[in-house]
């Protein structure tokens, strides 16, 4: 652990108790998510072991009276946060700053700061939107020069520079000092994040995100943790048409995501491991009857992550998990098939709102053929006819012709369907 450097004279305090010495490194900035997560631990013999738990990853069993606004801000009570910051010394500008970016001028906080703390004033400001960029790396190091790179990074994505932003993170976790390794951690996992977007889920981003799990784990980075679960279990998923074992072991992560986050507190994660554990469910192969209660289960995720994705507000989410759940209803054992296939066609129906036939006319052909199928169990023929037809002709005209005989198979088993029903009624 870095140790503090002082003048050899006693330090100031303040009316708190906390001493106006530089604040101990290495601070716990940039882990936690914000605001709490760039608060400043000022220096001070009880805020000490406070300091070491949150760089660790760690929330306090105990806060110190000293740090009831970092208490405060790490509950969510931005509001009580602030009336605990009402010191003039700069690491309290500097907090107070953090959860209310009109509190002071990040100039003048800048030069109050001082080194090594100056340059976070303009870290904050940037990521605030009061900066239109981030500042330049200078002299900054350790786990400050980790912030300002990531700042750096967040620019680059930004302006549609991928590989930079992820070699800048890269280059930010290799500024963390060892006792930081939880924000090593969440730093790699965010470069490798970016790097699956761009290249693809290779092996080298694989080995990257379960490095950058390991760094968290066991800590309190609960949306962290979540957020990199999921990106390994969406990585493994992309590999399951090559590795056909890949998708069973992304389920693992997608569990561990739900396990560490509810919907209220990280929505967007939360419907993400449950939608994608249920298509992981729905694509392993049936052997055994126990294999109908996984089935189930995935039945279940879909429809926990639509009260999240909605038409409105998550479009191409809400239909891809629409169209699973449809699914799920038309090929899951039940005995209440019927019913399960009225909904599914419902469902079906709902998604072909969004699948324009000029936009997206081989999504729309796939869910006009499942739709089809789904009528054709019904007994409901002449639809289904009409909705086979339809998807022929829309694979055709893409060029799909394996796709365009299947459906003309099934459409040819539908019509000899209806003639037998037509012959017998």
């Amino acid at each position: 652990m870095a140790e503090r450097t002082t003048t050899g004279q006693a330090p100031d305090r303040t009316a708190t108790g906390i001493t106006t010495e530089p604040p101990a490194r290495p601070q716990p900035i940039g882990a936690f998510p914000l605001p709490a997560g760039f608060l400043l631990v000022p220096a001070g013999p009880e805020t000490e072991p406070a300091r070491r738990d949150l760089v660790a990853g760690k929330l306090p069993h105990t806060w110190p009276e000293a740090l009831r606004a970092h208490e405060l801000a790490f509950a969510g009570d931005t509001d009580g946060a602030l009336a605990h910051l009402a010191g003039d010394d700069p690491v309290t500008r500097y907090n107070r700053f953090v959860i209310d970016p009109d509190a002071d001028d990040p100039a003048a906080l800048r030069q109050a700061l001082g080194e090594p703390y100056g340059v976070l004033a303009d870290v904050v400001a940037f990521t605030v939107g009061r900066a239109p960029e981030p500042p330049a790396l200078g002299d900054a190091d350790g786990e400050v020069a980790a912030l300002v790179l990531a700042a750096q990074a967040s620019h680059a994505l930004g302006r549609g520079e991928p590989a930079r932003a992820a070699e800048l993170l890269e280059e930010a976790a290799g500024r963390v000092p060892q006792e930081a390794a939880p924000l090593a951690g969440v730093l790699l996992g965010s470069a490798a994040t970016i790097r699956k977007d761009t290249e693809g889920a290779t092996p080298e981003v694989i080995a990257a995100l379960e490095r950058a799990l390991g760094l968290v784990d066991g800590t309190d980075l609960r949306v962290g943790r979540a957020e990199l679960h999921l990106a390994l279990g969406l990585a493994l998923h992309d590999r399951a048409a090559e590795d056909v074992g890949a998708a069973g072991r992304a389920v693992p992560h997608y569990h561990a995501a739900l396990q560490l986050v509810t919907s209220a507190e990280a929505p967007q994660v939360w419907a993400a491991a449950h939608a994608n554990l249920g298509a992981a469910y729905l694509t392993m192969p049936m052997r055994q009857a126990s294999d109908r209660l996984r089935v189930a289960v995935a039945m279940r995720s879909l429809r926990a992550a639509l009260t999240v994705y909605t038409r409105e507000t998550h479009p191409a989410e809400w239909a891809s998990t629409q169209l699973n759940l449809a699914n799920a209803l038309v090929y899951a054992p039940s005995s209440h098939q019927a019913d399960n296939l009225v909904e599914a066609v419902e469902l079906y129906e709902e998604v072909l709102a969004v699948r324009d036939r000029e936009a997206d006319p081989l999504g729309r052909a796939r869910v006009l053929a499942n739709q089809g199928n789904a009528l054709a169990h019904l007994g409901m023929f002449e639809p289904a006819a009409e909705k086979l037809a339809e998807a022929e002709a829309l694979f055709t005209e893409a060029g799909d012709a394996e796709a365009a005989r299947t459906v003309r198979d099934l459409l040819d088993g539908v019509t000899r369907q209806a003639a037998v029903a037509k012959a017998g009624g």
